[in-house]
């Protein structure tokens, strides 16, 4: 069972004439099975606290640990999936899902069935010799994720993996994220300015602040992720009574107004 432990957590930039803090004493902790999606106004700090949790982003002050030990850079016990997949065009499918594990000394016969293992999971194993310029954009960010979990880490970061693409395939590629979060029990870490996606992924939903970025308010156990894995109908889902008044209440926090009152 992996951990993740975030204490007092500040960032701080400095700027002519002065700081902008573009974090203040985030505290959060997150174990394996969750799958947490952190939503908020442009400029609330989802994506520096992202980066921090990577290594990519060293704090001003706080401490982040994972399973017991300080995060102080990029490491294999982290996986990241990025808006535009960062995916390598001169080199196949297979071979860059196995490409961290290449850089790791993996031998090539192990790495290639892993790789086909985690191309398995997000239902590409029969793309595995195509290059990446074959695939639709759908198909590219799930390459992505399925690079990332090659090395099984213990958290998955995904900064707004599906931002990049329509509408059809956004929800397609929703649907698959929930079945690969539950097969794998992995503890995700998702960024999303979308109140509708964030509500459908989330079991555990952050609201932040922006200037600078706290968390306003966190849900626990939301059960929209479990209906659609019940029903595999996510149009159901999202058309739930509970689920339009959970987004008009998230909307609203996020805006400070009243929520409307929603008849279905």
């Amino acid at each position: 069972m992996s951990h993740l432990s975030l204490k007092d957590l500040c960032v701080r930039y400095p700027v002519k004439g002065g700081v902008v803090t573009a974090l203040s004493e985030v505290n959060l902790e997150m174990e394996s099975g969750d799958f947490l999606v952190a939503l908020g106004a442009s400029g609330c700090g989802k994506t520096t606290l992202l980066n921090c949790l990577a290594g990519f982003l060293p704090p001003s002050s706080g401490e982040i640990e994972l399973d017991g030990h300080a995060i102080g850079g990029p490491g294999a016990d982290r996986g990241v999936v990025f808006q535009k997949h960062a995916l390598m065009p001169w080199i196949n499918v297979i071979d860059n899902v196995a490409l961290g594990l290449k850089m790791r000394g993996i031998g090539l016969t192990e790495r290639r069935r892993v790789a086909l293992e985690k191309l398995k999971l997000v239902g590409l194993e029969e793309h595995a010799q195509k290059a990446i310029y074959e695939l639709s954009g759908g198909m590219q960010q799930r390459v992505g994720i399925a690079r990332a979990l090659a090395n099984d880490p213990a958290l998955l970061l995904m900064d707004e993996p599906m931002g990049a693409l329509d509408a059809f395939t956004r929800e397609t590629v929703q649907e698959l994220l929930i079945d690969v979060w539950k097969r794998s029990n992995k503890m995700i870490f998702f960024i999303t300015h979308s109140v509708e996606e964030a509500l459908f992924l989330a079991t555990r939903l952050v609201i932040m602040t922006p200037s600078p970025g706290r968390i306003l308010r966190i849900y626990e156990d939301l059960p929209f992720s479990k209906m659609f894995l019940d029903t595999r109908n996510s149009r159901e889902v999202k058309s739930n009574r509970d689920f339009i008044a959970m987004r008009e209440e998230v909307l609203s926090l996020i805006h400070h107004r009243e929520p409307e009152q929603i008849t279905v």
